[in-house]
């Protein structure tokens, strides 16, 4: 059984010692969806919402939720991101956002995708909710991440 990492001996959490490994490119991508009524998304192909340009706004609040993640989950490394791209696609059905972070580290940068991506999805919600309180955030999850001693992984 594989050990949780940021956990000591005693059960005790604590924040784990990076400064032995080596520095790898890594790069992590994640993904979530905001199911909106197909008048909400009317609005939002024609950029005529009350709060302004949302793809904007929202992609703005992603990445600077990706750079703020160790401010917000206890146990992440403060890291240094040499990119945050998010790609947000309006379907029929509402917005999948993408997010691809990465960076030259020693730790890994999923929190910061899977943060962005939230964080986005969240945004999204509060400059709907007006329109749609029926907006539904759903699908956060991890689609990969390459580097690191773990190597890669890619969701099947």
């Amino acid at each position: 059984m594989k050990k949780i990492t940021h956990l000591n001996d005693e059960g005790q959490a604590h924040m784990v010692d990076i400064s032995k490994k080596r520095l790898t490119s890594r790069k992590s991508t994640a993904s979530g969806f905001v199911k909106l009524k197909k008048e909400t998304i009317k609005t939002i192909r024609s950029n005529k919402l009350p709060k302004g340009d949302i793809l904007s706004i929202a992609r703005i609040a992603g990445i600077m939720a990706a750079k703020k993640t160790s401010e917000i989950i206890p146990l992440c490394h403060p890291i240094a991101l040499s990119s945050v791209t998010i790609d947000l696609n309006i379907t029929d059905r509402g917005i999948e956002v993408i997010t691809t972070v990465s960076n030259q580290g020693k730790t890994g940068v999923e929190m910061e995708a899977l943060t962005a991506t939230s964080i986005c999805c969240l945004t999204i919600y509060d400059m709907t909710k007006s329109l749609d309180r029926s907006a539904e955030i759903s699908s956060i999850k991890l689609i990969s991440k390459s580097g690191g001693k773990s190597g890669n992984w890619k969701r099947r």
